[in-house]
């Protein structure tokens, strides 16, 4: 726990995924933001000036629902609850809540009814970002509502007098617009002083990182994204280039010419203590055959750690001298439920049991598990990487591993209704639609699921399919993800047995190096956050494998927006498609985060 230097908001963490995020927001606003577990003692939070619920994916009805003194509502100071905390604060007193008629999931109007301190020099009408299935459907005493949308009647409430405040939307978030302003504003209620910035929080992690090593080096694991590159600069500023020995594992699944290309520019960038192992046969012989995506994600990460091992053993490096460095940030810990109340979306390779068995012996450090993507570029650039490593579109540490998808050829049997369904709300909008015979993972109101896309056809209009894309994933339980065919005319496709082979993956490497060179080209590579390329064992008519292009826009990958390219790019892109052998009808995603999560397993 920081030193009381600084100002404090404590935020109580039900397991939300945003929980971390709010804290690094109010950060950002310059107040200083610990966690703590949700069953915090009231009297632990003496000497804090505000106290935020964070939501949780659980229900408040639950009978597992995370413990919580309600004596924290009555310490006097300022509370703000968000969406699963905003419903724990009205059911704690004295308020109901139940499962809402509608679920809402994603972006969503919201009117301000009632004026608040809470929304100070808001415009009555305002995007949010929703993702809850229950609501508030009375409030507690002395509770009044602030802002409602259509489909959920207590958005916002207050109780202005006890400075006690609850949403059901997260202002967290990047596509909330005026979040930051409504979580500054109870920072005012609070009567925090501003004292807290970036400069101070790097000094503490470099002080950290000395501290956790305290005489070993490390030696760190080195994809060539952003983050691990961000990770190996400050170490390396840290703890000087002798105490830090760099690895880079060639495991087969990385994109066309990437191994080749990350050695060249750290090179370039002077990175000296960087080493390179191709290891590819040995992940792909432990990988042929996997089809489930948690699988493939245990097995890449439990390689990549036996990898390390035997590099070790090679370069005869002493153990005890040595500790083992990751790029680990944030996301990759909250979506592997590495807090006590959250669920899992999936197992980031750096998260898989073998790794947390070396963190909890203190044999790993993680200079930035603490931070974000934005908070990750942010570091990089202070420390003088150029813009084209540290925008470079992030790549997941399994790399085409989760991109190639596998199945034994059956994906279970779709929902009765969910076609019919699928169909009816498309035609509504002017499109035809068909559920596809394969499951993909998401996120919905901070739990996972793994359920089957839907497959819409018409006019790229972008505005109305994010909204057509919104309506089907809250009215259909079933779906969980929505795409909109860019080249074919299928009327069936078929799923087929199909695993993580070097023709499957040569395959995508073709088509990913297709769509990087037609983005750069563009002018549009900088305008999107990442492009995620995926091959799916669904076969078109004439027998070859569909593809979905995956465009999004975000800041921190905890919520993200389907990006809207060119026409242009889109033709380049299916031309060129056209030219690869194998390469079928191509799909453009066109879910948001949530429900859909940016990767597809």
């Amino acid at each position: 726990m920081l030193q009381r230097r600084f100002d404090i908001i404590a935020v109580l963490d039900f397991g939300g995924q945003y929980a971390h995020l709010i804290a690094n927001r109010i950060r950002r606003l310059g107040v200083y933001s610990e966690i703590h577990p949700s069953d915090t003692a009231p009297a632990s939070l003496d000497g804090c000036k505000g106290i935020i619920l964070s939501g949780g994916p659980r229900s408040v009805t639950d009978a597992d629902a995370p413990r919580f003194d309600p004596a924290v509502l009555s310490l006097g100071m300022p509370v703000l609850g968000l969406c699963y905390g905003h419903q724990l604060m009205a059911q704690s007193l004295g308020g109901t809540v139940a499962p809402g008629t509608h679920r809402e999931y994603g972006l969503a109007r919201m009117h301000i009814v009632q004026p608040s301190a809470l929304f100070a020099k808001l415009e009555p009408e305002q995007q949010i970002w929703m993702s809850h299935g229950d609501s508030v459907t009375a409030l507690p005493p002395g509770f009044r509502v602030l802002a409602s949308t259509p489909d959920c009647a207590v958005t916002a409430m207050g109780d202005e007098q006890r400075r006690l405040f609850g949403l059901q939307f997260h202002p967290e978030v990047t596509d909330t617009p005026h979040g930051m302003e409504i979580l500054s504003n109870f920072i005012d209620l609070c009567g925090c002083a501003r004292s807290w910035n970036a400069r101070a929080f790097i000094d503490e992690m470099a002080n950290d990182i000395r501290a956790r090593c305290n005489g070993r080096r490390v030696f760190l694991l080195v994809s060539g994204g952003v983050d691990s590159t961000v990770a190996f600069m400050f170490l390396n500023r840290v703890l000087g280039p002798r105490n830090v020995l760099g690895l880079h594992i060639d495991n087969g699944l990385m994109r066309k010419e990437e191994s080749r290309l990350v050695i060249g520019y750290m090179r370039e960038q002077g990175f000296g203590n960087l080493n390179i192992e191709d290891a590819s046969a040995d992940f792909l012989s432990a990988l042929a055959g996997k089809t489930e995506p948690e699988d493939k994600r245990r097995i890449i990460g439990e390689m990549f750690i036996a990898v390390q091992e035997r590099v070790q053993r090679k370069f005869g490096l002493n153990a005890s001298e040595w500790i083992l460095g990751q790029g680990t940030i944030y996301p990759d810990t909250i979506e592997s439920a590495g807090t006590k109340h959250a669920d899992k979306i999936k197992t980031h390779h750096n998260r898989v049991d073998a790794v947390m068995e070396l963190i909890g012996k203190g044999l790993i450090i993680e200079p930035l598990s603490q931070l974000y993507k934005d908070e990750v570029r942010l570091l990089g650039e202070q420390l003088g990487l150029p813009h084209h490593l540290i925008w470079r579109h992030p790549f997941p540490g399994p790399g085409l591993g989760v991109r190639v998808l596998c199945s034994n050829g059956s994906a279970g049997p779709i929902a009765p209704g969910d076609q019919d369904a699928v169909n009816s709300i498309a035609r509504e909008s002017g499109y035809s639609a068909t559920v596809l015979p394969i499951k993909s993972v998401g996120v919905q109101g901070d739990s996972r699921t793994y359920a089957h896309p839907a497959l819409v056809s018409g006019p790229r209009d972008w505005p109305k399919l994010e909204e057509l894309s919104t309506r089907i994933t809250n009215k259909v339980r079933g779906v969980n993800r929505v795409a909109l065919r860019l080249s074919g005319a299928a009327t069936d496709y078929r799923l087929v047995p199909a695993h993580l082979t070097r023709d499957r993956l040569d395959k995508l490497r073709e088509i990913d190096g297709l769509v990087t060179d037609v983005l750069h080209r563009s002018k549009e590579y900088d305008a999107i956050w990442q492009m995620p390329v995926v091959l799916l064992p669904l076969l078109n008519e004439a027998g070859e494998e569909c593809v979905v292009l995956r465009p999004v826009q975000s800041q921190e990958a905890m919520t993200a927006r389907f990006a809207f390219l060119s026409n242009a790019t889109l033709s380049a892109i299916i031309d060129g498609a056209r030219a690869i052998p194998g390469i079928g009808d191509l799909f453009y995603d066109i879910t948001n985060k949530p429900p859909g999560t940016i990767e597809w397993e």
